[in-house]
């Protein structure tokens, strides 16, 4: 079992690289990708530990190998608290599409996209570019009310095409 979960960790991992820094748009105060796949699935397969643990290698391993800026740590700790969230309220031992975890899926989204993303990373935007909050903070919500429902879709729409395999995934 542990070398099933290390092998998923590796494979969500060079994912979540590999969505978040080469096929994203960037700009400098506005990221869109769809990297926060990998991220989710492993909050439901794994649980929080590793997707925690996902975050934090994730955002060292794509600023060392492939900076898009300086490095900055508060968003390694985003990172973290992101995989937190989601592995907190989507791990279960037993997958289901149901209700609820509609609802914990949304919950989660909601709290990552608005407190993490969009109040702590504009904070460290601010931080990092010497900009006022200001300036880009209602660009960066707006992104973020957007990409909610899209998280929410996208992921119900994966979970639901691929329900067996991820409860598969979660058996020894």
């Amino acid at each position: 079992m542990k070398i099933k979960k290390i092998l998923i960790t590796a494979i969500m991992l060079a994912s979540q690289i590999i969505l978040s820094r080469f096929l994203s748009i960037k700009t400098p105060f506005l990221t869109i990708s769809f990297s926060f796949v990998p991220f989710i699935l492993t909050a439901i397969i794994l649980g929080y530990k590793y997707t925690i643990l996902i975050g934090i290698l994730s955002d060292l391993i794509g600023a060392i190998l492939f900076p898009t800026g300086p490095y900055f740590i508060g968003f390694t700790i985003s990172n973290a608290l992101t995989g937190l969230v989601y592995g907190l309220l989507l791990y279960n031992k037993e997958f289901r599409l149901d209700k609820s975890f509609i609802i914990r899926l949304i919950i989660a989204t909601i709290i990552v996209n608005f407190l993490i993303n969009g109040i702590l990373n504009t904070y460290f935007v601010s931080i990092t570019s010497k900009k006022a909050i200001k300036i880009f903070a209602p660009i960066r919500f707006i992104k973020q009310a957007i990409m909610t429902p899209i998280k929410i879709f996208t992921i119900t729409l994966i979970t639901k095409q691929f329900k067996n395999q991820i409860q598969e995934l979660k058996n020894d």
